[in-house]
Order: structure tokens, then C-alpha cells, then sequence
């Protein structure tokens, strides 16, 4: 993994991505130069080839292509990439007609198709490489507990383009075994020369209660002057599952892992984004909100809006706005209730308004009023943070930044409904507070297109 502005990116889908942009900027100018009695006068083949490179590029990112999260191969890279290309069509096209240097002319079908090709080939290769074990990273546990388990646990289902492999787990002492005895590792050798021996570049340290004397506090540093790399639990999840583990979390952390930008600039950059992106979005969606409010009109007659109190940062309470979803005695005996899948309180039309979060829109106003930003952790009602605060731990950290329409636990996690799910939700938007920044909220704002589109975790 690499660090972007704070973010953990796969290496293989970073290095993915600069190959395929590669091979896209090919394509326009070999099709450019096929066609080149085709060109226009005043036309820019430079900037038609970026354009075009760039458009397709992101519509393959909002279907999700350089997820490292997610299974990829060959097989799924071609079922998502026809509407990729697609996406990619139609956006190049508007964007054709209203910039008029860009020049495709008869080529701009011929670069779709060697694109399109070139995607495929480069993709097939990568694939190839990335199944190799030599690519794999392997690693060595400290400790064979519950966290040492879950450790395991995700390195099985790690299905993208991102692997790594737990070679064996060190046991310690004190510690409950969670794992099978299979992948302990047999005593007798120092931790440095097991890495050594499996081939492991890092050792990742489960045990939770290091103060006990059977912690191999001297074996972590030999390997650390040894060139083998040593973290915690807390970082290995927060690396390759942009979370931060409250089973795994130390206050120390927190404390002292950096981030948690609150800067002046960052806000500025923030409220900055969060202007210019409500504000396109929302013209953008003038014309679905307008359909919107008349459908909910006319089902039931009962108001198109409805406000709710939810908690923002630093606990301010205000009122959120959204489309009407429910039936209006959703709540008639006035105690919050969660929604649950299949919810009978939601309307025929509000189903739909949720499936595709058309009732989250009006929250535009929220953002331009201050009382909220685009992306952020979702706000919750006010008496359910009390009881989560109360019975989760670090719960209250979500309330140093503002709220968000959509977040990093939105597009990463189903629909939250009982605190089992708001405790795996948390993960998420600490991990947000902690290494929140432009490039991740440009990252969050892509997924939430591929879950829209996709109609992904609503209820």
C-alpha cells in the first residue's frame, strides 16, 4: 500500500490506473492519426487525447474498476466495462458539443474500440502478475488471539488486486488461542529469523496486553534493525481496511498517530469543496427534485419535506432537511425507531427515493447553511447518540468535523440499523476523522456514484 494526502492506496491498482491511462492516451492518437484527413481546423489533438483519456478514466472509476477492496479480474473488468465505456461515451460526447477545440471526428469510435481493447490487454497482464505468491505480501502475527483471527480473516477475503499472506502467528503467552493451530508458528527460533525462514517483510503486533512479561519487546526491535517492518494492529487495519478497529485501539493512537487535520486551510479547502459541489450537484438535480416533490405530492397528499433533529459537530442539534420517504405516522407514538430492510413504513415512491438517494438531496441547504459538509460521517438523531455514546467506545470522535450527506462509511458499509452497525460504521468514520483530506473526498464522491448508480445499501 502507498500513502496519498493521508490515504492507503493499493500499489496495483495505483500502478494499474497510470497504465491505463497510458494505453488511453494512446488509443486517441493512434485513432487520431488514422484519421487524420479527419481533423478539425482549430482542433487540439492534445487536449481531445487528455479529455478523452480522462473521461473514461473516470467513469471507470465509478464503477468501481480501481477498487482494491473488491474482487477484480478479468471476468468482472469486462461485464463493468461496456457501461463504462458507455458512461464514457455519452460524457465525451457533451463534452464535445460544448467545448469546441476537441476534434474526434470519425476517430473518436476508432479510440473507443482500441481503448476498450488496450483496457482488456493491460488488465490481463496485471491480473496475471497479481496472482503470483512472489507479489504477495507475506507477514508474521504477533499473538494468536481474536485480533490475531481477524487479521487472518481478512486476509482470506481480500479478493482485489491488493494480497497479502499470513504466514504464521507467534504465540504469547496469557493470550487466549483464537486461531487454529495450524498457522502457529513452532518456538524455539527468534521472530527475525522466522521472517527471514517464510520470506514474511512485516511483523504486525495482535497482543493487547503488552505490559506482560512474555511480550518479545527485544525480538521486535532486532527485526526492526533487521529491515523487517513492525506495526500494530491498529495500523494494519487502518491500512488495509480503512478502519480503525475500536477492538484493536489504543488511546496512545490517537493520541499520537498524526492526522486529524482541523487546520485553517483544511476548513477553508473544505467549505470550498463543499460549496462548489452541492452547488453543481444541486443544479444538476433541479429537474429530478421538482419530479421528486410532485410524485410525493400526489401519492398521499402529505407534505414533500420533512425535518428531522440530528447531532452535528461538537453536538449542535439542528434540523436536517430530506424528501418524505415515509408514511406521515411513521413515528406516531413519537419514540425513534430504526429502519429496517423492507421497512412497511416506506411509501411506494419513497422506496424509490431511497433505493436511488434521491431523498437525501434537499440536504443541499443543510451544506450551504453550514450546519453540515458533503462528505463526513452520516448525522444521527439525537437519541441515538446518547445511547451510543454510552455504550461504544471513541463514539463521540465522529463529532469533531461536521456531518456529511455521504461518507466513507456510506459506500463502504450496508445501511445502518442497530448499534451492531453503527459500532462497524464508527470504524469507518474514524478513519475518515482521522485522514480526512480533498483527494479522499474526491474518492468518496466517486463511490457514491457507483452506489447510486448501482442502488447499493439502502432500505
Amino acid at each position: 500500500m502507498i500513502r496519498i494526502f493521508h490515504h492507503y492506496v493499493s500499489r496495483m491498482a495505483f500502478l494499474l490506473l497510470l497504465l491505463e491511462m497510458l494505453v488511453l492516451l494512446a488509443a486517441a492518437a493512434g485513432a487520431s492519426l488514422f484519421w487524420l484527413a479527419d481533423a478539425k481546423p482549430g482542433g487540439n489533438l492534445a487536449l481531445t487525447a487528455c479529455v478523452f483519456a480522462s473521461v473514461l478514466l473516470f467513469s471507470m472509476s465509478t464503477l468501481g474498476m480501481y477498487q482494491h477492496s473488491r474482487r477484480e479480474d478479468l471476468t468482472h473488468s469486462f461485464i463493468r466495462i461496456m457501461p463504462a465505456f458507455g458512461l464514457g461515451f455519452a460524457l465525451f460526447s457533451a463534452l464535445v458539443y460544448l467545448i469546441p477545440s476537441l476534434q474526434p471526428g470519425r476517430s473518436g469510435s476508432l479510440g473507443f474500440v482500441l481503448g476498450c481493447a488496450g483496457v482488456l490487454l493491460m488488465r490481463l497482464l496485471v491480473f496475471t502478475s497479481a496472482r503470483s505468491r512472489m507479489l504477495a505480501e507475506r507477514l508474521i502475527l504477533v499473538g494468536d488471539g481474536a485480533i490475531a483471527r481477524e487479521c487472518i480473516e481478512l486476509a482470506s477475503q481480500r479478493p482485489g488486486l491488493h494480497r497479502f499472506q499470513v504466514v504464521g502467528c507467534l504465540s504469547v503467552e496469557g493470550e487466549a488461542r483464537q486461531v487454529p493451530s495450524a498457522v502457529v508458528l513452532p518456538a524455539g527460533q527468534s521472530l527475525l529469523q522466522l521472517a527471514r525462514q517464510h520470506g514474511a517483510r512485516e511483523i504486525v503486533v495482535t497482543v493487547s496486553d503488552r505490559r506482560n512479561g512474555a511480550f518479545p519487546v527485544r525480538q521486535l526491535l532486532e527485526c526492526a534493525l533487521g529491515g523487517v517492518a513492525v506495526s500494530d494492529a491498529a495500523t494494519f487495519f487502518e491500512r488495509e481496511a480503512c478502519q480503525i478497529r475500536i477492538d484493536s485501539l489504543q488511546p496512545s493512537f490517537l493520541i499520537f498517530g498524526g492526522g486529524f487535520d482541523q487546520s485553517l486551510l483544511r476548513a477553508a479547502v473544505k467549505r470550498g469543496f463543499d460549496l462548489l459541489a452541492s452547488a453543481a450537484i444541486g443544479l444538476a438535480a433541479l429537474p429530478v427534485m421538482l419530479l421528486a416533490a410532485a410524485w410525493i405530492r400526489c401519492e398521499d397528499g402529505g407534505p414533500v419535506f420533512y425535518h428531522q433533529e440530528r447531532v452535528g459537530k461538537n453536538g449542535h442539534v439542528f434540523h436536517v432537511l430530506k424528501f418524505r420517504s415515509m408514511r406521515q405516522d411513521a413515528e406516531s407514538d413519537g419514540k425513534p425507531i430504526w429502519a429496517a430492510a423492507n421497512d412497511a413504513r416506506v411509501t411506494r415512491i419513497g422506496h424509490w427515493l431511497r433505493k436511488l438517494r434521491i431523498d437525501e438531496l434537499p440536504q443541499m441547504f443543510n451544506v450551504f447553511k453550514g450546519d453540515m459538509s458533503f462528505v463526513g460521517p452520516r448525522p444521527e438523531r439525537a437519541y441515538f447518540v446518547e445511547r451510543l455514546c454510552a455504550d461504544v467506545p471513541y463514539y463521540n470522535v465522529r463529532h469533531t468535523i461536521k456531518p456529511g450527506i455521504t461518507g466513507l462509511a456510506q459506500v463502504r458499509y450496508q445501511y445502518g440499523a442497530s448499534v451492531d452497525d453503527a459500532v462497524r460504521k464508527l470504524q469507518y468514520d474514524l478513519y475518515y476523522v482521522k485522514n480526512n483530506s480533498l483527494f479522499l473526498d474526491l474518492l468518496i464522491l466517486l463511490d457514491t456514484v457507483q452506489v447510486v448508480l448501482l442502488g447499493k445499501g439502502s432500505r
